[in-house]
């Protein structure tokens, strides 16, 4: 698995292309307390788009997968976990990209896509609505505690326990998580989310209670598009056909 460093942490990654002949490129980032294979590999989102034509870089975040663990939250923020995917770019020589980001990877998309839009051909924000810039009553603090406590038997928030079993499950370092859900809970501003000019799609489960609206987003940054998933959830919705289709007839149709 090839990595490189951005300054001492060590990010590893994924490019990949069909027939070793890339296309144009997309950048996959993950939501929190996933990886890039557990978010873009196992639901065959890397398959669907390369087989589509486009060149699939993928990251672990900081924090998560095989990069480097980290155990203060001021190392978690979302504009230096955006600096690790624009890092990645410049290593791999790549100056524009497609990207699309799940959940706190939608919100490190939305940080590129409000300070950086000279680095995106599109945005695409994944299982992330309203709570970009408004997360009452999502998780947060919660979650933290929840991946700090000695076993899923002492958790009894149902947010909580949901990312707990989920971090279980997938043998993470949930000491790091705690440490990331901390620092990176920055809202984004109604303003800031209003600057994004790229072509935006906001994809979001229509039974999603993490995300918050994707129509209510959709009305602050201006002429992007709302994809629906019927009737998925949070974590149901990453592999669903629907979100995919619209992806790529996203993609098809961007200038």
């Amino acid at each position: 698995m090839p990595s490189f460093h951005h300054g001492s942490v060590e990010i590893a990654y994924l490019d990949e292309g069909q027939d070793n002949t890339p296309g144009d490129p997309i950048v996959l980032v993950h939501g929190f307390a996933s990886s890039k294979d557990i978010n873009w590999v196992y639901p065959s989102w890397t398959s669907t788009l390369t087989k589509a034509g486009y060149r699939v870089i993928a990251l672990d975040n900081r924090g998560h997968g095989a990069s480097s663990k980290l155990y203060d939250p001021e190392q978690y923020g979302i504009g230096t976990m955006a600096g690790d995917v624009r890092a990645l770019m410049d290593h791999l020589g790549i100056e524009r990209a497609d990207m699309m980001g799940y959940s706190m990877g939608g919100r490190i998309t939305a940080f590129i896509a409000a300070h950086y839009p000279q680095r995106l051909r599109s945005a695409i924000l994944g299982g992330i609505g309203i709570g970009l810039i408004d997360d009452t009553g999502r998780p947060g603090k919660n979650v933290a505690s929840a991946l700090e406590a000695a076993s899923l038997e002492d958790v009894t928030d149902p947010m909580g326990r949901t990312f707990r079993s989920f971090a279980d499950q997938t043998r993470s370092d949930r000491r790091a998580l705690a440490a990331c859900m901390r620092g990176s809970r920055r809202l984004m501003t109604r303003e800031e989310a209003a600057s994004i000019k790229v072509p935006t799609l906001i994809a979001v489960g229509t039974t999603d209670d993490v995300a918050g609206s994707g129509p209510e987003l959709g009305q602050i940054i201006k002429g992007s598009q709302v994809l629906d998933i019927p009737g998925r959830d949070h974590m149901r919705a990453v592999g669903d056909r629907v979100y995919k289709d619209g992806v790529l007839e996203f993609l098809s149709k961007r200038p």
